[in-house]
């Protein structure tokens, strides 16, 4: 059995209560497995990048034709805005039927009009947002050359400058490393193990540092970062002082140099 979130943002739990600790956000449009039917409230799901948590129901389009219809439309993916509202009308002035982050999926329906167009939302209501909010959702890794694709993947990265960390996080509104460096990838269509660290059958590998370049992933005690090139990398930190995304570097010379991470790198992982 499959669900569509059909909230901005689907908490999934550790566990099935909202006082605990949060595990990962599904974004809007994801489909979800439904492992487990665990209270009235919560459902035990795992998304398509095979992480699991427990959801709320109330976040869940569930109806198995809507889902259906879901699973079969060709997707876009917001990319180009924090947050893409879609509106009853195709005019400014309209009223928002949902609010779709960065990394949230629509299904457009007809040929847009002067910048509008109409999409499909999960529990099958219409509504419009402006094209330019949009780009093509890659569900295979995209095609291209190596150095080009490192380039994209730090340059979708730094879409998330100025987010504040979030513990579970993965949007505009709050992300944590993990999330950070796994949302880059997965808006290129590339698969990576959502936590701080290398697991095996996802599409990074452990590589020697000597051949760490721009878009390969630097770990260290619980805490994960991409490698910018030039000595610097760029992650989410909890760290007071910096609370959210900030760009470092490893070279003891300058000053953004992070000495207590620099000292700790345990592994470095490639894509490539």
């Amino acid at each position: 059995m499959f669900a569509v979130v059909n909230a901005s943002l689907c908490p999934l739990q550790a566990e099935p209560r909202p006082d605990c600790t949060l595990a990962d956000e599904a974004l809007f449009g994801m489909v979800v497995e439904v492992l487990e039917e665990t209270t009235p409230d919560y459902w035990k799901v795992r998304t398509h990048y095979r992480y699991e948590g427990y959801a709320p129901v109330s976040c869940l389009e569930t109806d198995p034709r809507q889902v259906e219809a879901w699973r079969a439309g060709a997707k876009r993916v917001v990319l180009h805005k924090n947050i893409c509202d879609v509106l009853a009308e195709p005019k400014v002035q309209s009223w928002p039927l949902a609010s779709v982050p960065l990394g949230g999926l629509l299904i457009p329906m007809e040929r847009e009009e002067e910048g509008w167009q109409a999409v499909l939302l999960p529990d099958g209501r219409k509504g419009y947002t402006r094209s330019s909010f949009l780009d093509v959702y890659y569900e295979q890794p995209i095609e291209l050359p190596e150095e080009a694709l490192r380039r994209r993947l730090v340059e979708t990265a730094r879409l998330y400058a100025r987010t504040h960390y979030r513990w579970g996080g993965k949007s505009p509104l709050g992300i944590d490393c993990s999330g950070l460096v796994s949302m880059a990838y997965l808006l290129n269509g590339i698969v990576i193990y959502r936590d701080a660290h290398i697991k095996p059958d996802f599409a990074i590998h452990r590589i020697e540092r000597e051949k760490m370049g721009p878009g390969d992933l630097l770990f260290f005690p619980g805490h994960v970062a991409m490698y910018m090139g030039d000595g610097c990398y760029l992650h989410s930190t909890g760290r007071a002082g910096s609370d959210g995304y900030e760009i470092n570097s490893l070279d003891p010379e300058s000053p953004i140099y992070r000495e207590d991470l620099a000292r700790s790198i345990t592994e470095i992982a490639s894509y490539f």
